[in-house]
């Protein structure tokens, strides 16, 4: 924590004595303060030097944007978590712009008591990309803010312009400049009769009165701009000593950088020397300045581990939408499909790119990480002590990795051996990586890492067709490993795929899954059944219990929609007790921009070539954003995708003699005692290199190599 940049509880004594009297809000009198729609978005400024309002403050990448309250009097900025009664002085010639409750919390009744930051503005600037942000920027950090909406902005903006206005009055910066004229005094006293060698003798007085007034002035200045100057250089120190201690590949500040703080780099009020390249670039030091500083209001926010610090270097602005199709979907024949493959399993069946959706098995095990916050959130609530809080997020995180299932009817591509996936998400703090490590029969294992916790496994789904349904039987172990040692492993339940020749088709997920710990907690958790009276399907039922069987809470929900909790045990949850009822996870609102996939926001961004990964060799030839009729389905070149497809399962027709001749997983091994396949490691450092010897491309031509070994006895 920087030594000038102190978070105290606020009180009337450490408060500045300028704001004066108190005056308690309410929900009453905020209506009646609420400003007219005009074009500034609060009465005028010209009256009064004192402002007060709601802002969105970013925080971090882990929490992103937080509503916070903001008090601005003269040029000192004042902001907190929370709008108590006690924690901001209120003036009667206070101004506030917008909706004074907006966003605020209340303050409960065990919550800590809540600090207030002051700083002192040196400059300000609007936001050119974002016409709801602007920057306020002091001697030892920069405040990235956010409006509700764009007439606020510009109140704040005039806010800050006229207290700079008006303490430009009284402030001088150069002592010297200031000037003393006599010429009034003089006139006055000779109206009044005074001798001329009376009025020389009271004007030397007075020149020389104020000649010592501008001496001590000056020394006043030049202390002040010293002040600055070392509040400048300890922030540089401190800058050096933090990165120092951070290991090699973490994010270190240039000297560029810390000589731009010590110098200000920002003028004063600046509309118009900015990009949004500049501005993202703001942002990020802007949250690791959240990390080197201080941590604003630490109960509200858990720290970001160092491990994946390096991850929050770069925004990336992921696509919204998949490509619009460049040729129009054909049909197919079901009926022939059907009678053909009866009772057979369906990963040994060749099916047109028509019955696939654009992402293979590889980034499907991704898209169950969806909801990784959950993990955040239990990895906290473990270190601060409470396991039951854990294993409940633990819970609701097992849970969430269905509700992407709904209305997705499609098959995802069946992988080649030996292709892999990897995500890199700084936004969500996640790395993924999965790769296909069995053909007969088909294995693939993942391995993600997250603030504080690993997550690993490896599936195998066997299917059956029924002709009117399609059953799916996971196999494997999930296993989840925090930092502290604690363990949490689950097997997945069964899915079923109904009304494939008739009616509406739907998915429903049932059996009992059992999420076992290696400590205090362990957890059941029941997916009822669909019938077709069921006028309430989808349901999921649970209790946490400990060692002794001892139940300690009571899960309830739905797979698709939200889980909630309640301590103690309540056998049949009724509506009655969901007032008691606490959300653990609530689901994601589908994209705008629905397909005939019906995939979610999260998995339109799974097979996307962001700008970084379109470098030249920045991804393995293996990976499965390169996959040809992967890619021609997506961009909707259906003709194209289906010759791919073929040509691909033609050759992976081969894998089956290729493992029999020895090929081994190039990034997994089975482990001897676990008999699953876990992570060796090496994969992200070879992608920083883009090292990729050794890795087959697995989606070119089938060479004669490959024929020759491929028949060989």
């Amino acid at each position: 924590m920087h030594p000038l940049c102190c978070i105290l509880p606020e009180s009337p004594a450490t408060r500045n004595q300028s704001l004066k009297p108190r005056m308690k809000l309410s929900r009453s009198c905020s209506a009646g303060m609420r400003p007219d729609d005009n074009a500034s978005g609060f009465e005028s400024c010209s009256d009064s030097r004192s402002f007060a309002g709601v802002l969105y403050k970013w925080t971090h990448y882990g929490k992103g944007w937080r509503c916070r309250w903001f008090q601005l009097c003269d040029d000192v900025i004042s902001y907190s978590n929370n709008l108590q009664s006690d924690a901001f002085v209120v003036g009667e010639d206070v101004r506030f712009i917008g909706n004074v409750f907006s966003g605020c919390r209340i303050r409960q009744k065990h919550q800590k008591n809540v600090g207030v930051v002051h700083y002192q503005v040196l400059s300000f600037r609007e936001s050119q990309s974002d016409d709801r942000r602007f920057y306020i920027y002091t001697a030892t950090k920069t405040l990235h803010l956010r409006t509700s909406c764009k007439k606020e902005r510009l109140a704040w903006i005039e806010a800050l312009a006229s207290t700079k206005k008006l303490l430009s009055l009284r402030r001088l910066n150069d002592p010297t400049d200031a000037s003393l004229s006599t010429e009034r005094l003089k006139k006055r006293l000779l109206e009044e009769g005074t001798s001329e060698v009376l009025v020389k003798d009271c004007e030397q007085i007075m020149l020389l009165e104020f000649s010592e007034i501008q001496g001590q002035l000056k020394i006043l200045c030049e202390e002040r701009s010293n002040l600055l100057e070392n509040v400048r250089q300890l922030e540089a120190a401190n800058i050096e000593v933090e990165a120092s201690g951070v290991p090699k590949g973490e994010y270190q500040p240039t000297q560029e950088e810390i000589t731009d703080l010590g110098r200000g780099k920002y003028c004063e009020w600046s509309t118009t020397e900015s990009s949004d390249d500049f501005e993202k670039q703001e942002l990020e030091e802007g949250s690791q300045d959240d990390e080197i500083y201080f941590f604003d209001t630490q109960d509200s926010f858990p720290k970001l581990t160092t491990q994946l610090e390096q991850m929050t270097e770069c925004e990336i602005v992921r696509r919204k939408k998949l490509p619009d199709p460049a040729e129009k979907e054909k049909g197919v024949n079901l009926w022939s499909l059907i009678k053909d493959n009866i009772g057979k399993d369906l990963t040994r069946v060749c099916l047109p790119v028509y019955f696939n959706e654009p992402i293979s098995s590889l980034q499907k095990c991704f898209e169950e990480l969806e909801y990784s916050y959950l993990l955040d959130q239990a990895y906290y609530h473990g270190k601060e002590g409470n396991s039951l809080q854990r294993i409940l997020n633990v819970a609701a995180f097992a849970v969430s990795g269905y509700a992407s299932s709904e209305g997705r009817h499609c098959k995802p591509f069946n992988p080649l051996l030996g292709e892999t996936y990897e995500a890199d998400y700084p936004e969500k703090g996640v790395r993924f990586f999965s790769e296909k490590v069995s053909h007969h029969p088909t294995l693939i294992a993942c391995h993600s890492e997250g603030k504080g916790w690993k997550f690993w496994g490896d599936s195998n789904i066997r299917t059956k067709f029924w002709g009117r349904s399609i059953q799916l039987d996971p196999v494997g172990v999930l296993t989840l490993e925090f930092d502290d040692g604690e363990i949490f492993q689950w097997s997945k339940v069964t899915t079923n795929i109904y009304n494939l020749i008739f009616g509406k088709v739907y998915c429903d997920h049932h059996g009992l899954m059992h999420i076992r710990g290696n400590r205090q907690y362990s957890c059941q958790l029941k997916f009822k059944e669909q019938s077709f009276l069921e006028r309430n399907p989808r349901q999921v039922h649970g209790f946490v219990e400990d060692v002794s069987r001892k139940k300690h809470a009571t899960l309830f929900g739905k797979w698709d929609d939200s889980m909630y909790y309640i301590n103690g045990v309540v056998a049949n949850v009724k509506p009655k007790d969901m007032s008691g009822a606490n959300l653990l996870w609530k689901r994601s609102m589908p994209p705008v921009n629905l397909t005939r996939y019906n995939l979610t926001s999260f998995a339109i961004t799974l097979n996307e070539l962001t700008p970084g990964l379109q470098v030249k060799e920045k991804l393995p030839p293996t990976d499965s954003r390169l996959r040809p009729d992967q890619r021609h389905l997506e961009n909707g070149e259906y003709d194209m995708a289906n010759a791919e497809k073929l040509r691909l399962e033609t050759r992976q027709r081969m894998s089956r003699k290729l493992q029999e001749n020895g090929w081994q997983p190039q990034w997994f091994r089975k482990d001897s005692e676990s008999g699953t396949y876990r992570y060796v490691g090496g994969y992200w450092e070879k992608r920083e290199g883009c090292n990729w010897d050794g890795c087959p491309n697995i989606f070119g031509e089938v060479s004669q190599d490959i024929n020759n070994s491929t028949s060989r006895p």
